[in-house]
């Protein structure tokens, strides 16, 4: 039994301007299909292998749609592996076969051995540590770490259900979700997402926001979270603008990637029509409310909304039965959950630091290989993990989370204030002991340089002796 929705159309320029939606790049969508309704059967042929099942039964709707990705990913396994080249361009799988979109490339998890599922499902169940291992995780997970949790989260909290999402969109949302973060950069990747998914749920459970918070806001915190660094180049602003990236015209120099996460996410949720059964109203609303939860994750705005959230501290006027001062808590929380590794414990908070830094240099060498000013932070020979990481927390964390506690006096709190004062501590010393290890190397080095001075004296003066010049000395015989 074929089923076709067919709402109302709204125009899609209303969100997205004109002129991106004729590139087949940023943001992806398809014009012969309704905005809010299901695709057309046979648009699905075209891309997905006609998948077309009877929906009163979601059950076994699942169930055949698992069954029919095992079948496409081991048949894909035989087709020579194209390569997709993931550029600035921020191209969508041009390159690639339309048909695997929305089709996890790894090993399905059922055929995982069951010892890691195992160890998953029993993580899972303290998903609320803060202690939670997400690299440990995204392993057990083969990869599939962000689309695990964020699943089980949602279905934790009742949401699928709550808001019935079909369970074939709701996984191929997640899939795809998950494959549109650059799985090359070392730090803006999915791993990173899903441990900002986490992070947010353990402050959406602290006991202010878990009595206050709607469901519609915990949907919509779980999603901007996943979501918040969608397609992420791996790269940061200035570099987008210096480059005269056509994203940095785009959005006109302001919240260039953030403006292009949410975009990105918007196209994501309209192409697999995960609220298509929702009011077009209702639909637009979430958009949007997404969108200023994920805008609000630019650093560069960081001063004007912690100002805001101290002013409210200082005049006690939150109000959380109010939907405004809701959603500004959601998005004080979310900017928590994006920068949260300061806070973790010194084994998960020092990966995290060499991943953010080896992604700074590498634009850094970018930077340097054409030609352009290197960008504060990304040059390998005048930074390291320890100076960057005791300024980050200096300047940045420290007064987030300060004010985060004052909003919030728990003992979670304390703990990530805990962690940061130990792991600045931690990269004092780690700096103390490198500026040892110099010192000592450079009279070792001056030395040596006094030694081959005294050398090459004796050299020149045996060469003038004997007639012969230095230079017709082989190479293997002065290193001999």
């Amino acid at each position: 039994m074929e089923v076709c929705y067919q709402l109302p159309v709204l125009p899609l320029d209303r969100l997205v301007p004109q002129h991106v939606l004729s590139r087949r790049g940023a943001i992806s969508f398809s014009s012969s299909s309704s905005l809010f309704g299901a695709p057309d059967p046979r648009q699905l042929s075209q891309r997905r292998g006609a998948i077309s099942y009877d929906s009163s039964d979601q059950t076994a709707l699942y169930i055949r749609m698992l069954a029919r990705l095992s079948c496409e990913s081991t048949s894909a396994g035989s087709v020579p592996e194209r390569r997709v080249h993931r550029l600035l361009s921020f191209q969508r799988y041009l390159h690639s076969s339309r048909l695997l979109r929305g089709i996890p490339q790894q090993i399905p998890l059922h055929l995982l051995d069951e010892d890691y599922t195992g160890q998953a499902r029993c993580m899972l169940g303290k998903v609320g540590s803060w202690n939670f291992d997400i690299f440990l995780f995204d392993k057990l997970t083969n990869g599939n770490g962000l689309i695990t949790l964020t699943s089980h989260l949602l279905n934790q909290y009742g949401l699928v259900e709550l808001f019935q999402l079909d369970m074939v969109k709701l996984w191929r949302f997640l899939v795809m979700v998950q494959e549109d973060y650059h799985s090359d950069n070392p730090y803006h990747n999915a791993v990173h997402a899903a441990d900002v998914t986490q992070a947010m749920y353990c402050y959406m459970q602290e006991p202010k926001l878990a009595k206050s918070l709607t469901s519609y806001d915990i949907l919509l915190g779980l999603l901007a979270a996943a979501t918040h660094d969608l397609d992420h180049p791996g790269v940061n602003q200035p570099f987008l603008i210096k480059t005269d990236h056509y994203l940095a015209s785009l959005y006109r120099n302001t919240s260039v990637l953030e403006s292009h996460h949410w975009k990105s996410a918007v196209g994501l949720l309209r192409e697999t029509g995960l609220f298509s059964h929702l009011p077009p109203e209702d639909s637009l609303n979430l958009e949007r409310d997404l969108g200023s939860l994920i805008l609000a994750t630019d650093i560069s705005r960081q001063n004007d909304y912690l100002s805001r959230f101290r002013l409210h501290l200082d005049q006690d006027n939150l109000c959380l039965s109010k939907a405004g001062h809701r959603h500004f808590v959601l998005q004080m929380a979310l900017k928590c959950a994006d920068i949260c590794n300061p806070c973790r414990p010194w084994a998960l908070s020092k990966q995290w630091s060499e991943k953010v830094t080896q992604e700074f240099f590498q634009q850094g060498d970018i930077e340097k290989k054409h030609k352009l000013l290197v960008s504060p932070l990304c040059d390998r020979g005048l930074n390291t993990v320890g100076n960057i990481q005791i300024g980050f927390m200096t300047y940045v964390a420290e007064p987030l989370f300060a004010e985060w506690a004052r909003f919030s006096d728990t003992r979670l709190s304390q703990t990530m204030l805990g962690h940061m004062g130990l792991n600045k501590a931690s990269w004092g010393g780690l700096q103390q002991e490198q500026s040892s290890v110099s010192e000592e190397v450079e009279p070792s080095k001056a030395s040596t340089d006094a030694e081959d001075a005294v050398a090459r004296r004796g050299a020149s003066t045996a060469t003038t002796a004997g007639g012969t010049s230095s230079k017709e000395i082989p190479q293997g015989n002065r290193e001999s």
